[in-house]
């Protein structure tokens, strides 16, 4: 904490100096902009990739996390089973969680250091997100049903040196150190990051209780089991620019989390001492060299071990004030079975990229996926006079993802086009107990994919884009083996796959006299068979194939800054219609339902205003604030019993609004910001039954130098 808080100190008393400096030295600042090469991530939204590209800079100086962020982009719902650190499922244009698929630079997010979802991965690390709808590129390697997030760091290897310091509402704190460093004449780089993530997650909840007369009442209590702390980091050396390496980089990564596990999943039975949690440590190599004149290679590898806890040994049972009531036998608060279990997942892995420069318009990429998870476990709670222990049985999950894209333009880059073929192979071993033996279980997949992806230009402010994909999705080993939490297993599943059709045009005006204007409308179309489904109860969670399922939705976001950028509006709306249409299977008599516990119309709206040279020439002010509406929607399916009874979550609609202090003195940035969640205290649902934390306060400071 100490070395924490004096870089941060140390940045401050920096941009105080050099702001004051400024201020004697300088009467008039005159802001100058040289319009330069697009950036990557420019590029990457004007080509035929269907990608949206979300900038983190502003976001960094704020108190969203990540998850936030995803949740007020174009197509993106997001629903948390609580306050920070609880589960999250992300969904894309109606697909969810593992239907889509999570990367760190590139590489598996499970595999990079952040086994807990990519809602937590700390804000401060990412540079931007890279929002794949449909089409996810061939040189990721990966199985995904209609698309994929990567988020990427600041890969910029400079000598830099960020710090964050964060403090909340229901003992929230967050705490990222960031540095870098490159000597130009070695080529030789360094770096390192940490983080610490801390919340008691004690907010208000509206539960029903009963009396000692055995009346119930609605009453508000706070969570009192709830806590989560996360910690971890990395290191990296390596040299850049060198004849025999463009790049030589060995990272290696260490992370933790503990959750403790507040109440069922519909929120109706408290729990007291149920926790779990996560360790996660390996390292990556990444590797990139022109290899001839018109050939390069980038090859990553990538080896984890992964370590998965959770306890329900408790004996007691707890009521909503957290009290002890009455003695619980047997023990265990989820089933009454006691549990202490862990489960062991080593993780190889291994991507390589060949890129062929055909002609200077035309180039081919070769990518081959493998990677390999094993895993094992130990119930400590069983029964010890079963002959096995059912969680100790060994089991792999061996995929080999292999992809070819050819991408070419035309007519002078008007026209741009990425045509894709990807190859999938995996294999699925283990031991699965019977009773008081184990059996072996062995099961196969290989299947493909293909894909086109199409942008045309049609004037330097208008472009259009088409892309399909018929895209194949491997069940993971999370559906696969379960979380051992929440989560059970299923061995029996089959790969799902769908017809992705994506369409809609991109407007950018820049430097109009009413300013710069952006929108972005997407429509899309999901034909999907045999997709894995998550089904839940109130205890657990499994998943099974749901047999067929269609999307047909429309998404879309804008932004307007007004000259001078002292206003910057946006906003974004999605509506999507995703329904079964099985005719055969135990979902067919649902056909023509919507998909249950799915947002399927929500949008986000922000606005900030900009106010510069308020105390020195190098400071402003930036009041902001954003909004939220999610629609009603239900848990189960919509056919299935009195629409007066089902339980659904509601419609609900939040605001939030905060205000920035950015000073900048020499090269040093401090920014001191100040945000209002949920200012209304709305009672807030993303999945039934689990109310959000209402109305709270955060602080964060972020240095750079």
């Amino acid at each position: 904490m100490k070395p924490i808080l004096f870089a941060l100190t140390s940045v401050l008393g920096l941009a105080w100096a050099g702001g004051a400096l400024a201020q004697e030295k300088t009467s008039d600042v005159v802001e100058v902009k040289v319009k330069g090469a697009p950036t990557t991530a420019q590029k990457m939204q004007q080509s035929a990739q269907a990608v949206t590209v979300v900038d983190m800079r502003r976001a960094q100086q704020q108190s969203a996390d990540l998850g936030e962020v995803l949740a007020r982009t174009q197509g993106v719902a997001v629903q948390r089973l609580g306050g920070l650190g609880a589960n999250t499922d992300v969904s894309l244009n109606g697909c969810i969680q593992e239907q889509l698929r999570y990367f760190l630079d590139g590489v598996p997010l499970e595999y990079a250091g952040f086994p807990f979802g990519i809602a937590n991965v700390p804000i401060n690390f990412v540079r931007h997100l890279e929002i794949y709808r449909g089409v996810l590129p061939a040189r990721f390697g990966a199985d995904a049903l209609c698309g994929g997030i990567n988020a990427v760091t600041d890969e910029r290897r400079d000598t830099r040196l960020r710090a964050s310091y964060q403090v909340g509402s229901f003992g929230t704190q967050r705490i990222t150190l960031d540095g870098r460093y490159r000597d130009r004449e070695s080529g030789f780089i360094a770096g390192a990051s940490v983080y610490f993530d801390y919340a008691k997650n004690n907010y208000p909840v509206d539960v029903t209780v009963a009396d000692p007369r055995g009346r119930t009442q609605d009453v508000s209590v706070r969570r009192f089991h709830d806590r989560y702390h996360s910690v971890g980091g990395f290191a990296e050396v390596g040299v850049i620019d060198r004849p025999w390496a463009r790049l030589l980089l060995l990272k290696a990564f260490a992370s933790t989390y503990d959750k403790e596990l507040q109440n069922n999943i519909v929120m109706t039975v408290p729990y007291g001492e149920t926790r779990y949690g996560e360790t996660l440590y390996g390292a990556t190599v990444r590797y990139e060299q022109p290899l001839a004149r018109n050939l390069e290679l980038k090859a990553t590898a990538n080896v984890s071990r992964r370590t998965i806890d959770f306890v329900d040994d408790s004996g007691w049972v707890y009521d909503w004030y957290g009290r002890r009531t009455t003695r619980r036998f047997p023990a265990g608060e989820i089933e009454n079975v006691p549990h202490d279990q862990t489960f062991w997942q080593n993780n190889v892995y291994g991507n390589a990229v060949l890129s062929w420069k055909v002609h200077p318009s035309h180039i081919l990429h070769l990518a081959v996926t493998p990677q390999a998870t094993f895993r094992t476990g130990e119930e400590r709670e069983r029964d010890k006079g079963l002959p096995i222990d059912p969680q100790s049985g060994d089991q792999r999950l061996v995929r080999i993802v292999t992809g070819a894209e050819y991408e070419s333009h035309w007519f002078g880059d008007r026209v741009e086009n990425i045509v894709l073929a990807k190859d999938y192979v995996m294999q699925v071993d283990g031991e699965v107990a019977a009773t008081t033996v184990f059996r072996d279980f062995s099961k196969g997949y290989h299947t493909f994919g293909a894909g086109d992806a199409l942008r045309v230009r049609f004037a330097p402010w208008l472009i259009a884009k088409a892309s399909y994909e018929y895209a194949t999705r491997l069940p993971s080993a999370f559906e696969v083996f379960g979380n051992g939490v929440l989560v059970r297993p299923n061995m029996e599943l089959e790969p799902e796959r769908s017809h992705n059709f994506n369409l809609g045009p991109r407007l950018e005006l820049r430097r109009t006299p009413i300013g710069d204007i952006t929108t972005d409308v997407n429509f899309f179309f999901r034909e999907g068979e045999n997709l894995i489904a998550r089904l839940i109860t109130d205890k657990y969670i499994t998943y099974q194939n749901i047999y067929r399922a269609r999307t047909i939705g429309i998404e879309n976001a804008a932004y307007w800054e007004l000259p001078g950028r002292w206003l910057r509006l946006d906003g974004s709306f999605t509506l999507q219609d995703k329904r079964n249409v099985s005719d055969d299977g135990p979902f067919r008599a649902f056909n023509g339902d919507r998909i249950p516990d799915l947002q399927w119309m929500f949008g986000s709206w922000g606005a900030e205003l900009r106010f510069r040279n308020i105390v020195t020439n190098t400071d402003r002010i930036e009041p902001f604030y954003t909004g939220r509406y999610v629609h009603e929607f239900y848990r189960g399916w919509e056919s299935q019993g009195n629409p007066a009874y089902k339980q659904s979550v509601p419609k609900q609609i939040t605001h939030n609004v905060g205000i920035s202090y950015i000073l900048r003195g020499g090269p040093a940035t401090v920014t001191t910001t100040f945000e209002v969640q949920n200012v209304a205290d709305e009672r807030v649902y993303d999945v039934f039954g689990l109310q959000r934390p209402g109305r709270s306060f955060y602080l964060k400071m972020t240095g750079e130098i």
